[in-house]
């Protein structure tokens, strides 16, 4: 519950009644929620910022910072890992209720493995992943985003840490400021 604090706060007390008008910058701020396939809850937080000047706002530039320590690691042995990204997407039907983004993404991952024995195993890497879904733009300054994501460069466990797998879900909500 502590975790949706903020987001419940904002809803309520801080949410202009009416829609706010159209201006030439689009700066939003939120919380992602992700899950690895068949591994861990991941959540952060994440920034989308477009502007007239790049395309019609039909290109976003994002960054997040999501981590396994707002998520499976609460409380349990799971692996605290962090995953710095930034990332571009393509709004279809931009401007719309309902847009499609696709989008490309890269970033650094980071595990602690938090026990020496451990120190033989790679803890870091490079990510590149490939996103789409679907972002609902409400009449009150409020975005919310449902995608499904591939990381190119998965784990093996010999080169690359093995809980990066291949398939993620994630759900985004922001608010635009």
């Amino acid at each position: 519950m502590k975790i949706f604090a903020p987001f419940l706060f904002l809803a309520f007390f801080l949410l202009p009644l009416s829609a706010q008008e159209s201006k030439p910058h689009d700066f939003r701020a939120g919380l992602i929620f992700q899950r690895s396939h068949y591994l861990y809850l991941e959540n952060g937080i994440g920034f989308d910022y477009s502007n007239e000047r790049l395309l019609q706002k039909q290109l976003h530039l994002k960054a997040a910072y999501v981590s396994s320590r707002f998520g499976s690691a609460i409380e349990s042995n799971a692996i605290k890992q962090d995953n710095i990204l930034l990332g571009v997407d393509w709004r279809f039907r931009s401007g719309k209720s309902l847009e499609i983004p696709v989008g490309i993404n890269t970033g650094l991952f980071i595990a602690d493995y938090e026990d020496p024995t451990f120190d033989v195993l790679p803890n870091t890497a490079l990510l590149m992943s490939v996103e789409a879904g679907l972002v609902y733009n409400f009449d009150f300054p409020v975005s919310a985003g449902l995608s499904i994501g591939y990381n190119i460069k998965n784990g093996n466990g010999v080169d690359v840490p093995g809980t990066i797998f291949p398939v993620f879900y994630r759900l985004s909500v922001y608010y635009r400021l």
